[in-house]
């Protein structure tokens, strides 16, 4: 029972220990987390407690002193840097809280950005009967973005457009993973709305698993359970308990 639980996990980690370079002390240390295949989770947590760290340990755009972090049963440091790359451009949608848009292409093109890096979302996209320009306007339409819109550089974006791009990008090609690190704070809430809608049924579409930061406590109502850090991170509770 243990080993089929673990094969259906989108995320497990074990042991878990992260000091930025320079620290003399660890920022997160976490004994167990697993999120499973298809789980919606809400992750909580004060400002500075590490969720963004957190997210970026999942993605593998860092790598933890100590323990593992595995996604849909790869572990990342098993991973080169090129490899991990690739793994999460295939397996994983991430909205980032600063979005990494590249300011000098259209919204359309930041958007198929995710299909041209990922051969497996082109092949999940063409095995559901789309096209990735076909996925990139569907998507768009549900965000409320225009089709004028999508042809102007993400640089003359505002803040809530460019926030609704990155989450097109992440969602293109159903990865089997989305990792949004506030994904409304830009958004009113008619489009607040209609985003949680669209996430929550794509993720539900594909199977996929998703693990969503916010500091809007009234969105954990939408999610299969909540993850409180401060009660999973034992780093805070010892720099606490040392003052």
């Amino acid at each position: 029972m243990a080993e089929s639980a673990a094969a259906t996990a989108a995320v497990r980690i074990s042991a878990l220990r992260y000091r930025w370079p320079g620290s003399a002390q660890d920022c997160l240390a976490i004994d167990e987390l697993r999120l499973g295949s298809g789980e919606r989770a809400f992750l909580r947590g004060p400002s500075g407690s590490g969720k963004t760290t957190l997210l970026s340990l999942v993605g593998g755009v860092i790598q933890p002193r100590a323990g593992t972090v595995e996604v849909a049963g790869q572990a990342l440091g098993a991973l080169s840097a090129g490899a991990r790359d690739r793994f999460r451009a295939d397996h994983v949608g991430f909205v980032f809280q600063l979005f990494n848009l590249l300011p000098w292409l259209s919204a359309r093109d930041n958007i198929l950005l995710a299909c041209r890096f990922s051969p497996q979302r082109r092949a999940r996209i063409a095995a559901a009967g789309s096209t990735p320009a076909a996925e990139a306007a569907r998507l768009s339409a549900r965000l409320d973005l225009g089709t004028a819109l999508l042809d102007r550089p993400a640089a003359q974006l505002s803040v809530g457009q460019q926030q609704r791009v990155a989450a097109a990008r992440a969602l293109i090609g159903r990865p089997g993973l989305v990792v949004a690190d506030e994904p409304t704070s830009a958004l009113d809430a008619d489009r607040q709305q209609a985003f949680i809608d669209l996430l929550l049924e794509e993720c539900a579409a594909a199977g996929a698993a998703l693990l969503f930061v916010s500091h809007d406590a009234r969105l954990a109502a939408h999610f299969d359970r909540v993850l409180d850090l401060g009660a999973l991170n034992h780093a805070a509770s010892a720099a606490e308990a040392a003052r």
